[in-house]
């Protein structure tokens, strides 16, 4: 076979494949040391001119392991996560569960180590160099020093500390979070006692032993979360005065949920959002560090539908007095910018597209880095933002998909970005002149095999008027006079979005396999998705599937309209709520798809976590309509096509109840799906189950669809 004829197997195109590493873009490591660019590769760290891109080695691995007079017990196995966290000090943070060190690389010495190597997660303060971490259940903290305080003793399986809450919804990712001068520690503290358990099973035990997850689900108890503050300085802990229940209109208890906790530069308050159980009224609230009691209300949001806080709030590095507050209260997600007194001083932001992510701050020129998609929905571009006059500069070139990371004073960016046609290129770009040093080109890592041709392109969507974009992937030797099996890949859900201007559209590499075996691939990003605005969010409100089925059939409507797509043989597949998209497109238009491959998919939302399915469909009993129109268990009578179900045993996001209780449904009513299960493996595949996964998926439409 000639080199340009190379074919892909999913050991090269899945993320678990045996050669997958070798065939992804060109990448650099890169971390900021104040505002000198820092390369951190395995063996050595280099500065990088941020002007010229010239390299220069700082040190080596080798070097970090001979200054630290390391054995074969406690040792630094790389520098891929070296940080730097002193912008005016030689001093390398290098960290590994061998050692976690700071070393002088100037005078060539440790000045500090941590007394807890083995520990897998912990939160590490560059001030006081104290680390917080959960170990058998107990929250710790060790300080600078290396003295071990315990902060809890009751902690279990019920009672958890320093970890993620509310299910990780919320923006929520950790449990820990140090004040700016690393003397205090904020932490969640979470009573799951009377949350219903999940009845897991572990198999792989001599006798298969139980394994239950605290799963509450939409409707029922749920769990409640404190806020604690432990005081380095006087070794104690309080916990804020917090409202821990409310009753709603049925009376029930109420857990309110905590989330986006902020601190104030000088440590002395804590900020965060409070949100009640319904998710309709969002207020931000300051406590008091030192003795936990509230200080202020300073905003409240309230909504018909629901208020979904996910930014803390950020001040502003020259001016402790001003916070920004992000919102998409006018429709899209914006900033706003308010005092200490809870006053709104302005709109910092404001038009037809969402503000992603705020990079940081440009100290000299007092402007607000941030991404956005102003350019074109499905970018991500970086501007700088004027805050006297709002003006928005843009700092990249206007295309594709952009990710920046800022340097300590704002000065400078390194942006890592691809288009459709460039796997990947890294700048380093200078703020105040949007001056550009390139400092990679990426090769084409899929030079030499038959590459798909990646398309993309607009539809309107159900309602007649909003534009959907679409991703559609075909084979390298795509011929309009024929007829290609064609399989709908879809997610569909909120928090989600499938089609992008990266590289290859943002395609999934499974795609390319498919179009490689003769397939065409569509993907549509129906209303519901991300990155659109509240409108188009929350049009799927006590509803869900509904609007996002109307759209994607607009699609399969433009599919019918091609004349080399056989819709005698259109497939869909989709995992978690693209598996419930999937079984809901197979049941609800059985005439239309032959054959489906559903993972993990939500059955009933009665089943599904509290957070997530309360904020789309509220409770089952205050939207019972909206629960049984979305259900898919009375639909199991409709089911003509192939349709394999696919599910982890484990699956704690989707717990196997839902498959199993379709399954069952589908018995009664005399109907054959397929079923196949992993065993210990949670909601997606790990490792190399995933590429068994793919085979198993992509051979089910061969075996049916082809």
């Amino acid at each position: 076979m000639a080199a340009q004829d190379k074919l892909f197997t999913l050991e090269d195109l899945n993320y678990g494949g045996t050669n997958y590493r070798h065939l992804q873009p060109q990448n650099l490591w890169l971390t900021w040391w104040g505002d000198q660019l820092i390369e951190t590769d395995v063996e050595e760290c280099s500065v990088i001119d941020a002007k010229t891109g010239k390299k220069t080695t700082l040190f080596t691995l080798e070097q970090i392991n001979d200054w630290a007079k390391s054995d074969d017990q406690k040792y630094v196995r790389h520098l891929m996560n070296a940080t730097f966290p002193y912008p005016d000090k030689p001093i390398v943070h290098v960290g590994n569960r061998k050692a976690v060190i700071l070393v002088d690389f100037k005078d060539k010495k440790i000045v500090w180590q941590d007394s807890i190597s083995g520990q897998e997660a912990y939160d590490w303060n560059p001030i006081s160099r104290a680390t917080a971490y959960v170990d058998d259940h107990q929250l710790f903290v060790v300080d600078g020093q290396g003295k071990k305080h315990q902060l809890s003793t009751d902690g279990s399986r019920e009672i958890v500390y320093g970890q993620s809450v509310h299910r990780n919804e919320f923006g929520i990712e950790k449990g820990t979070f140090w004040s700016p001068d690393g003397q205090r520690l904020a932490f969640y503290r979470m009573d799951q006692s009377m949350v219903a358990d999940y009845p897991q099973v572990d198999i792989d035990t001599r006798i298969a032993s139980y394994e239950p997850d605290k799963y509450p689900t939409a409707g029922e108890t749920s769990h409640q979360v404190t806020v604690g503050v432990y005081d380095i300085t006087t070794n104690k802990t309080i916990f804020l005065n917090t409202p821990i229940i409310q009753n709603n209109q049925n009376n029930q208890n109420t857990p309110v949920y905590f989330t986006n906790i902020a601190w104030s530069p000088d440590s002395k308050t804590i900020y965060m959002f409070e949100l009640n159980r319904d998710q309709n009224d969002c207020r931000l609230v300051s406590y008091d560090a030192i003795t936990g009691e509230k200080k202020a209300e300073l905003y409240q949001e309230t909504s018909e539908k629901y208020v979904e806080p996910l930014h803390p709030i950020q001040f502003f590095p020259w001016d402790d007095n001003l916070f920004i507050l992000q919102s998409q209260r006018d429709g899209y997600n914006h900033l706003y910018l308010y005092n200490i007194k809870g006053e709104l001083v302005k709109q910092l932001t404001s038009g037809t597209f969402v503000v992603q992510e705020v990079l940081g701050f440009n100290k000299k020129d007092k402007s607000i880095i941030i991404s956005s998609n102003e350019a074109n929905p499905i970018q991500h571009n970086t501007y700088a933002v004027d805050i006297k006059t709002g003006k928005r500069t843009l700092l990249d070139n206007g295309k594709g998909s952009h990710h920046g990371v800022l340097s300590e004073s704002g000065l400078y960016f390194y942006d890592k970005y691809s288009e459709p046609d460039v796997p990947r290129n890294i700048d380093v770009v200078e703020v105040k002149t949007a001056k550009a040093q390139r400092l990679l080109t990426a090769e084409d890592p899929w030079k030499g095999y038959q590459q798909p041709t990646f398309e993309c392109g607009t539809i309107k969507a159900a309602d007649g008027k909003t534009d959907l974009y679409y991703r559609m992937v075909k084979p390298h030797d795509f011929d309009a006079t024929k007829k290609y099996p064609t399989v709908i890949y879809v997610y569909g859900g909120p928090h989600a979005h499938n089609v992008e201007a990266a590289w290859h559209w943002y395609s999934r590499s499974w795609e390319t396999y498919m179009a490689q075996k003769g397939y065409i691939v569509f993907i549509l990003d129906n209303r519901g998705s991300e990155n659109r605005g509240r409108d188009f969010e929350q049009v799927t409100f006590r509803q869900l599937g509904q609007i996002e089925m109307q759209d994607q059939m607009k699609g399969v409507d433009y599919l019918r309209s091609l004349p080399y797509i056989d819709m005698d043989r259109l497939g869909v597949h989709g995992w978690s709520f693209g598996g419930f998209m999937t079984i809901s497109l197979m049941t609800n238009y059985p005439d239309v798809f032959k054959v489906g491959v559903a993972g993990g998919p939500v059955i009933d939302w009665k089943w599904y976590e509290v957070m997530y399915g309360e904020r789309y469909m509220d409770t089952p009993q205050t939207n019972p309509e909206g629960y049984e129109k979305t259900s898919l268990i009375a639909k199991a009578k409709n089911l003509k096509g192939k349709l394999q179900i696919i599910t982890g045993y484990n699956d704690d996001t989707v717990i196997p109840q839902h498959c199993l209780s379709f399954l069952k449904a589908c018995i009664e009513a005399g109907t054959q799906p397929d079923f196949f299960v992993y065993p210990g493996e949670p909601h997606n595949m790990r490792g190399h189950a995933s590429v068994h996964l793919h085979e198993r998926i992509t051979q089910y439409f061969e075996d049916y669809l082809k």
